[in-house]
């Protein structure tokens, strides 16, 4: 593409670079300027204009931006995303579903690698999305891009953005005491919070005693897609009361302990083909916090390794929650 200022006489045809005001209105800057265009500024008494003319084999900003947002989500609606009208080089995907986001970062790094005219950004991996909101934008700066560049992009870029959606539908929340203690209504109370921003019905509050066996029978009977754990006391060990009632219900632990703060005493496993988390205390507050992350993959049928969570130390220390017991800094 040619970019720069020309005589007049040379402008019919090329693309305006930069809004121009004229006493009878202003011209927009991606006009293609025609004879009555160069006209009026000829009245105005403007001489030059600063245009871009596509070179041989370019393709125009918005034939190239809705070319690669097809070539991100390929379908759609197997993707859970809604492509934008392309407009000034720029296409929104938006989620089509609640959900958390799929990125393929790998092939978004490579695509933006190719061409500095060619551009998709992204909310983070595994972002947290309501119906509506903007998962990415895909915006062609430049008026036109070179065809070679443009399908090197739409190759590395392919379907490389996804929703998944949820998929457990109802949970259960178990909520343990010690001897003498109450239960905080809050938890149950945030949690439904939590539960009702991904669409998730939560069962009605269930309380036992914080023993082994009674939090074993309550996991074993529980009879939603999720199971949730918030306990009296802080499950402090691999082997406390809460990941060892999981493993006596018949269920196994797939990890404990998280590089995130708040949220480090969290534990995760499945009984029954279904996800069971025990939620640090900081949960009871309706801050983000390290167990949001794990909560949410989970319940959208994202599996998640130790090696998942190793990684999520980086970006891991998270606002305070002033009301959790243990600040870092009292």
């Amino acid at each position: 593409m040619k970019f720069g200022p020309v005589p007049l006489a040379e402008a019919d045809g090329a693309i305006l670079a930069h809004s121009l005001a004229l006493p009878g209105g202003r011209l927009r800057k991606g006009r293609v300027l025609a004879a009555d265009d160069l006209a009026r500024l000829a009245e105005a008494g403007i001489e030059t204009v600063i245009v871009a003319r596509p070179s041989p084999g370019d393709v125009a900003e918005d034939a190239a931006a809705a070319r690669l947002a097809r070539a991100l989500v390929p379908d759609p609606e197997r993707a859970g995303l809604r492509l934008g009208r392309a407009a000034t080089g720029r296409v929104n995907l938006h989620a089509g579903r609640i959900g958390v986001v799929e990125v393929l970062a790998d092939r978004i790094d490579a695509l933006n690698a190719l061409h500095p005219m060619i551009t998709v950004a992204t909310v983070p991996r595994w972002q947290r999305i309501g119906t509506g909101g903007m998962v990415a934008t895909v915006k062609i700066i430049s008026y036109a891009v070179p065809e070679a560049a443009l399908e090197a992009a739409c190759l590395a870029g392919q379907a490389a953005l996804r929703v998944r959606g949820v998929v457990c539908r109802s949970a259960r929340l178990i909520q343990t005491v010690t001897d003498g203690g109450a239960v905080p209504e809050k938890g149950h109370a945030v949690t439904s919070g939590r539960m009702a921003r991904l669409g998730v019905d939560l069962a009605p509050p269930h309380v036992v005693m914080h023993q082994v066996a009674p939090l074993a029978e309550a996991i074993a009977a529980a009879e939603e897609d999720a199971v949730l754990i918030l306990t009296g006391s802080a499950t402090s060990d691999l082997h406390d009361v809460a990941p060892e009632a999981l493993r006596a219900a018949g269920g196994t632990v797939t990890h404990y302990g998280m590089p995130v703060d708040p949220g480090n005493l969290l534990f995760f496993g499945r009984h029954r083909d279904r996800p069971v988390i025990g939620l640090p205390g900081c949960a009871r507050a309706p801050a983000l916090n390290g167990a949001d992350w794990v909560l949410e993959r989970l319940l959208c049928g994202v599996a998640v390794s130790p090696r998942d969570i190793a990684a999520m130390g980086v970006g891991g220390l998270l606002k305070e929650i002033p009301q959790r017991g243990r600040l870092r800094e009292g």
